[in-house]
């Protein structure tokens, strides 16, 4: 039998971090989620994610003038180019470095990356037919003081503009030109968040991160920059020259013309006109915020309509005009958290902010006040997610209180419960699909119409616990819910919301529970830390009709769709196979070494060693019964054959090096960088620095489901 997995699609996250770009429509936004990258169809109302993943997450991007080259840098200076149509990267460069901003030039022959203080101009990918190296350097700018952090190309390609957090602007040409070699703008007192170049024309605006926005004029031209003369390319300029007037013969008045013309332009070359900038306008944002204190963490400027939008820490945004002298067309505040990338698309009509610290994705039409998209994710760890029955919809429960559900055709949320005050622990759908009920640590069970979009049920104990499972029957009647402090399981009526039964008999915290998905039956299987596994009738017996002993705590127990079968993973990295009707076991699985451990920057000990504290938290039975899908403290999901009791296969739910103790082993540098003597910390605190980096470990892996 032979198995194949392709990457389907993102859900869950929106947006993490880094640049958002709009293509070269306009009508599809770009911006990386992690390691990922996708692309939201705000006309079709459909997002996927390109089936490419980095080692880090992505930071930077950029789009080639022809839509068809994607470039995006990683955090740890890996950038990668990509080919949009074929979804596919073609080459990759390691700097070593981060690399703030990427930026092609218009006429797309060259693009240009901030690497630490210094800019590098490479060729574009195929602007050279006979060269095959992607990466071909042109030019290279040493001239900043501290890193850069923003650049700009002029509109006909021929200046760099670029700021830096030295607080200064500078100005290089591409070509050698003789009144030009570089140019510094000074006149701002904070780090340079944004440089932008007027359509036609040397005009520059510099945004600083105090909300001071200035608008430079230069004295010449676009005409008036002169390019030096290359002496070899001239000397076979002037023998051609030569050629030609040998062939056409001249009368002697058209050669003093000709030699009048040629003494003007040399003239003209040998004294260009002088180079330099002038402020002809400064603009203040602080007048236009409450806050006492600006901070802009994002700035972007559409040439065409003069259109410049400043983005600011506190949650704002300010919307100006620039052929007004900066008038304010609209604010408006989006969210209380930083926004960290702002950009227009080529129309000048949509707006695309990304907010980090909560995982939010807006586009906002400024001339109808109104949002085009509006999506966020969880802001903190999902927990739990389960299909609908019918495999159209997903829902997922974080720890920050929400429930979300997500379309599997459109990638898209369309619903958000925040009716929970504390975290998420278990999520279930009736098997009609139209309601969906959910446990969290606030002690409440609710169930939510998915018709209607309310919370129509709301269920609690005789005495306040927290609940960490939750289960519905299949005849959507009953409702059970396991109790993490009280060791019970409580039974309630979906229809009436009255507590039905209590009952007794874990001795530990009950983590799982589940009703057989027989039409029917009332069989609930449930396990807890009391290393057992407890069968109940919720309908005839308060008592368990079968209590099966496991070697060790379970942490979580499904039944297998004909109800004839158990399964149940334990704290020592075992999964067991039980008959629940006998109590006789069927199989057992030891799965430990499938699920692979890495070693943190903070670990004193190998990954060797961390692997035997891992062990599943989550199993799921395929829909034949015949497979057994487990996941737990690990990147790696497990597919087991019950019958063989075999590993099938075993793949990567991420790569991401960015989440800590993604590798076997780490480098000795960043262990003694991170070590701290406990004996300090416990007799001396005030040697000890009070910034410590606390350790953390990857993302387990909290619920698996199949529809």
């Amino acid at each position: 039998m032979k198995y194949e997995y392709d990457f389907s699609n993102l859900l869950g996250t929106v947006y993490r971090n880094g640049d958002i770009i709009f293509s070269k429509d306009g009508n599809t936004v770009i911006c990386p989620v992690g390691n990922k990258i996708s692309l939201y169809d705000l006309r079709n109302n459909r997002s996927h994610t390109l089936p490419i993943e980095a080692r880090c997450n992505y930071t930077s991007l950029a789009l080639s003038p022809n839509g068809l080259i994607l470039i995006a840098a990683e955090e740890e200076g890996e950038v990668h180019i990509i080919n949009i149509n074929y979804r596919k990267v073609i080459y990759k460069r390691r700097f070593n470095r981060p690399i703030k901003s990427i930026s092609f030039s218009p006429d797309g022959k060259h693009f240009a990356l901030t690497k630490e203080n210094s800019v590098f101009v490479y060729c574009s990918p195929g602007s050279n037919k006979r060269v095959f190296d992607p990466f071909v350097l042109e030019r290279v700018f040493h001239g900043a003081n501290d890193d850069t952090t923003c650049l700009d190309w002029s509109f006909d390609s021929k200046l760099l503009a670029i700021g830096s957090r030295d607080m200064t602007t500078r100005i290089y040409p591409i070509s050698k030109m003789k009144n030009l070699r570089e140019y510094s703008i000074g006149g701002n007192k904070d780090t340079i968040v944004g440089v932008f170049f007027e359509e036609k024309s040397l005009d520059l605006y510099t945004v600083a991160a105090n909300g001071h926005v200035n608008l430079w004029e230069c004295s010449i031209d676009p005409e008036g920059l002169v390019k030096e003369e290359d002496i070899y390319n001239k000397k076979l300029e002037d023998k051609e020259h030569e050629e030609e007037e040998d062939d056409v013969p001249q009368t002697q008045e058209e050669r003093e013309e000709e030699r009048n013309k040629n003494s003007l332009v040399t003239k003209e070359k040998e004294n260009p006109d002088k180079f330099f900038y002038r402020r002809r306008l400064r603009l203040f944002m602080d007048k236009h915020l409450t806050s006492n204190r600006i901070c802009v963490t994002a700035a972007t400027f559409h040439k065409k309509t003069r259109l410049m939008v400043v983005a600011c820490a506190s949650g704002d945004f300010l919307l100006l005009d620039m052929t007004d002298d900066g008038s304010l067309l609209h604010s408006l505040n989006i969210s209380d958290q930083t926004i960290s990338s702002v950009r227009m698309n080529d129309s000048g009509d949509w707006l695309a902010l990304g907010v980090s610290s909560l995982g939010q994705l807006l586009v906002w039409e400024w001339q109808s006040e109104s949002y085009i998209l509006k999506q966020q994710g969880h802001f903190n760890n999902m927990r739990t997610v389960v299909y609908s029955p019918d495999g159209l919809n997903v829902a997922t429960g974080g720890e920050d209180g929400k429930v979300k559900m997500w379309s599997t055709q459109s990638s898209f949320c369309f619903v958000t419960f925040s009716e929970h005050t504390a975290a998420i622990t278990g999520l279930s759908f009736t098997q009609s699909g139209r309601a969906i009920l959910s446990s969290s640590l606030d002690g409440t069970v609710r169930a939510f119409d998915l018709t209607r979009y309310r919370n129509f049920k709301t269920f609690t104990s005789h005495r306040p616990t927290q609940f960490s499972c939750v289960s519905v029957d299949s005849s959507g009647e009953l409702v059970a819910a396991g109790g993490q402090d009280s060791h019970d399981i409580y039974l309630w009526s979906l229809q009436t919301g009255r507590l039905l039964e209590v009952l007794a008999g874990h001795e530990g915290p009950v983590v799982s529970i589940q009703f057989s998905r027989q039409p029917g039956s009332t069989m609930m299987v449930s396990t807890g830390w009391d290393a057992t596994v407890k069968v109940w009738d919720a309908i005839q017996n308060t008592t368990a009709k079968e209590t099966i002993s496991i070697p060790s705590d379970g942490l979580c127990v499904t039944l297998r769709p004909d109800g004839k079968q158990l399964a149940v993973a334990t704290l020592d990295g075992q999964i067991t196979m039980f008959n629940p009707e006998s109590g006789g076991q069927e199989g057992n699985i030891i799965g430990r070494s499938d699920l692979g451990a890495g070693r943190a920057d903070a670990d004193k000990i190998t990954a060797k060693k961390n692997l035997q504290s891992k062990a599943f938290t989550t199993l799921c039975y395929s829909s034949d019964g015949k497979c057994l899908l487990a996941g737990g403290q690990s990147k790696n999901v497990c597919i087991y054959s019950i019958e063989d009791e075999l590993l099938i296969k075993k793949f990567e739910i991420t790569q991401n090096r960015s989440f800590d103790a993604m590798d076997l082993c780490c480098q000795n540098k960043a262990i003694n960088e991170n070590f701290v003597d406990l004996s300090l910390l416990r007799i001396h605190d005030h040697n000890v620095p009070s910034t410590l980096a606390l350790p953390s470990t990857t993302s387990p892996i909290i619920a698996t489901t199949t529809y």
